[in-house]
């Protein structure tokens, strides 16, 4: 009896396997539909501003250089905000680069205008992990953030972009 018991168990266990190995989908595939045209640019902002609004300038790579737009909203408190680019960080997977709107010392906006995004699993990385650091700069106002799990070289990229537009903002 004891024979015909180790050849079920193998029996089973090998239908198990072959289920598994068969039901695994890979991403060969490539990219969903849905993830098919990236986003140009991912931003987030504060919940106290008023809105923000990213720039339409060029869709080019520009420089790291900070420039400045008056505010004339409704609020007779808020004076003017100021948007600063950090510079590009070079990652593996490409190009990163932050851009902060700060407005009276603090981060109501943040956007990321480059990042990687040149294949499908960029895109589902990115899409988690973006929303996730913007969220988290906005939360602790400076660098000190922690890096997502997962999109670690993304996120070494993002904290080098996000701490060169932090020293130009002089925050």
């Amino acid at each position: 009896m004891r024979p015909v018991k180790r050849i079920v168990l193998w029996l089973l266990s090998t239908v198990s396997v072959l289920v598994l190995l068969f039901g695994y989908h890979t991403s060969t595939s490539g990219p969903s539909a849905s993830a098919a045209s990236p986003p140009a640019v991912i931003s987030g902002s504060s919940a106290g501003s008023s809105g923000g609004s990213t720039s339409g300038g060029s869709s080019g790579g520009s420089s790291g250089s900070s420039g400045s737009s008056g505010s004339s909203g409704s609020s007779g408190t808020q004076q003017s905000a100021s948007t600063v680019t950090g510079d590009v960080a070079q990652t593996q997977w490409g190009p990163v680069q932050v851009e902060l709107t700060v407005s009276d010392g603090t981060i109501t906006d943040v956007s990321v205008p480059q990042y990687p995004n040149g294949n499908g699993r960029d895109l589902e990385i990115n899409s988690h992990a973006l929303p996730t650091l913007i969220q988290e700069t906005l939360d602790a106002q400076s660098a000190d953030i922690d890096m997502v799990s997962g999109a670690t070289v993304t996120s070494v990229g993002y904290l080098q972009s996000l701490q060169s537009a932090l020293d130009q903002a002089g925050l």
